[in-house]
């Protein structure tokens, strides 16, 4: 119980540390004029740090013209009132609780030359005021809670020993600053947690996103390039020719595949900055993803209605990553079957793709990753995805890509 009431004072006073300066405006941040660049070692100086610079220096020199006309004090007692006036200020920004620390260890010095030059009763200083509500204000908008109450409970106390009939209106002004300074901290607090927040979904969204491109890309070159390999040596049966052609075939692919890679990785930049703008593949290139099902085996038949040009291009790469996704779990699935591709374009975007039952065995169903993604492909887009087997057999995907979220 001792350790709890006597731990905020020993933060307050030794141990503890403020937040760091927030993040600044790059309005608040001026480049060094060319004549200070070659007398301060910094390229750029922070607005609010000069701002306090000069009002340090002004408690200074106000300090010094308002008790240097006597000499009942030396006058390094008058120097040193006056440090104590401005020189927390000035370390406010960097070291809040070092100036506040300062300004407790000085305060006693400063006000005891005040009262004997002035025989001001209470003896507060106009800048003597602002140096310590500027500091409070700092310390409660950057310190914890628990040291913020340990700096009200000292101020509180000092007020009261030095001028009880003062008390209740610097008890009351003290604690408006100190909340107001809270408040600040709570404020900021909340807003770079939301912040956080929202750069935290943003990322997973852009992860998902490039995981559900690699997915499809991966997915389907390679379950492309698996059933070439397998059936070249098989058709070519030792004829070296028919041996070459399925080879380079199959060099294609691998080339169309690290092609595409490439373009999802291209988000990933460069400490240069440069980043892949290939168009990402779409409609357009419907006939060349076709081709390659049917060199993995799948007899395809395509059916287009509209003009397919015309077709957003956000919702047509959705489609086009539909029907890939579709054409890849009917060679890994239903191997050799005959497949129906049908896109039609009225305003909103149909895509359909029926696979019947293979000729061969195929692979035993998986995590379903590739559904999971068409579907949030379609959902991103405000439509609707539905996929499930045939009566038969076979294997059905349908997709409603809505115009109206897409224009």
């Amino acid at each position: 119980m001792i350790s709890a009431l006597v731990q905020p004072f020993w933060l307050a006073f030794f141990r503890g540390e403020a937040d760091p300066p927030p993040v600044r405006s790059p309005r608040l941040r001026r480049r060094t004029p060319g004549v200070l660049r070659l007398l301060l070692p910094f390229d750029h100086v922070d607005v609010v740090q000069g701002a306090d610079l000069v009002v340090a220096a002004t408690l200074f020199v106000t300090t010094l013209t308002e008790l240097s006309p006597t000499t009942r004090q030396p006058a390094y007692m008058v120097y040193l009132a006056a440090l104590g006036f401005s020189l927390p200020v000035a370390l406010r920004e960097r070291r809040p609780l070092a100036a506040w620390r300062l300004a407790v260890v000085l305060m006693p010095v400063s006000l005891h030359v005040v009262e004997q030059v002035t025989d001001m009763q209470p003896p507060y200083l106009g800048a003597a005021i602002v140096m310590y509500l500027l500091v409070l204000y700092t310390v409660a908008a950057r310190s914890d809670r628990r040291v913020t109450i340990a700096v009200w409970v000292v101020s509180v106390l000092t007020v009261w020993i030095v001028d009880r009939n003062t008390m209740t209106l610097s008890t009351v002004t003290m604690t408006v600053i100190l909340l107001f300074g809270y408040n600040v901290r709570v404020r900021r607090s909340a807003t770079e947690s939301r912040d956080a927040a929202i750069g935290e979904r943003f990322v997973m969204a852009e992860r998902a996103r490039i995981a559900r491109e690699l997915h499809d890309v991966v997915a389907h070159h390679l379950s492309v390039i698996a059933i070439q390999a397998e059936a070249v040596p098989m058709e070519a049966r030792g004829d070296a020719s028919l041996l070459e052609a399925g080879l380079a075939q199959i060099r294609g692919l691998s080339l169309e595949a690290i092609k595409e890679l490439r373009q999802v990785l291209g988000v990933l930049r460069d400490q240069e900055g440069r980043a892949d703008t290939t168009p990402p593949p779409a409609l357009d290139r419907l006939d060349e993803l076709v081709g390659n099902a049917r060199s993995a085996g799948l007899t395809v038949l395509v059916k287009r209605s509209g003009e397919l040009e015309e077709v957003p291009t956000a919702m047509a790469v959705s489609a086009y990553r539909i029907v890939q996704e579709s054409l890849s779990n009917a060679m890994r699935h239903a191997p050799g079957s005959a497949v129906a591709v049908e896109v039609i374009w009225a305003g909103d975007l149909r895509v359909r793709v029926a696979n019947g039952p293979g000729r061969r065995p195929g692979e035993a169903p998986g995590a379903g990753h590739g559904l999971v993604g068409m579907r949030e492909r379609a959902t991103l887009l405000g439509g609707s995805l539905e996929a499930g087997p045939m009566e038969g057999g076979g294997f059905e995907v349908k997709a409603l890509l809505p115009l109206e979220r897409t224009s």
